[in-house]
């Protein structure tokens, strides 16, 4: 008996080349999945087609076995699913960043009462609680860099793949806290209950180069 998978795909930036991958692996996905939700493949393959955020959920509460993320959300969940491989593509840094003319890149002392805007505030608190500096996160849900230049923040915690909107706005990167690629995750009771299936589309997947 075949075990058909059901795949979550992330969305957005990591969709070109999770869809590479899996079509390198053997899944058919389409080319221009457009408004679609999910699609089941010829070989009963079931995609679905989720914001990045979203794929952990749709993993650990089992209506996908497996799916692709970025590193990135996983440090900001507390979703229970397995990390079984790095993919190598979808490269971008976790980092901490400030206004050029504050000099905090440079070693300036930042201030006693410290702002710090970010959409990820797991991994901020996280950073500043490790080297003992008090801080008042404000999460925010887009345009982290115009917190710096409006007074909102002293310091953003954000994303950077090639750096550009930072120097656009003349921020620059005071430290780096983690490296993010794509990540495979699983549902770890789907693993073991389709345990060929799984490991069979890991090994696919990780023989194609990044």
């Amino acid at each position: 008996m075949i075990d058909h998978l059901t795949i979550a795909v992330p969305k957005g930036a990591l969709f070109p080349d999770a869809a590479m991958r899996l079509r390198a692996a053997g899944v058919d996905v389409p080319d221009d999945v457009g408004r679609k939700l999910t699609v089941t493949t010829a070989d009963g393959t079931t995609l679905l087609f989720l914001r990045p955020t979203d794929v952990p959920a749709y993993v650990e509460f089992g209506s996908a076995d497996c799916g692709i993320v970025g590193k990135d959300v996983l440090w900001e969940t507390d979703r229970n699913v397995a990390e079984l491989t790095d993919l190598g593509f979808g490269y971008c840094r976790l980092v901490v960043a400030g206004r050029r003319i504050d000099r905090y890149h440079e070693g300036a002392p930042l201030p006693t009462f410290l702002r710090v805007a970010t959409k990820f505030v797991n991994s901020a608190e996280s950073f500043f609680a490790e080297r003992d500096l008090p801080v008042e996160l404000i999460p925010l849900h887009g345009s982290v860099e115009l917190a710096p230049l409006v007074g909102l923040a002293d310091l953003i915690v954000d994303l950077v793949a090639t750096g550009t909107t930072l120097r656009e706005h003349d921020l620059v990167v005071v430290e780096e806290i983690a490296e993010s690629t794509a990540r495979f995750v699983v549902n770890p009771v789907r693993f073991r209950a389709k345990y060929a299936a799984i490991t069979a589309l890991l090994e696919r997947l990780a023989s194609v180069p990044a």
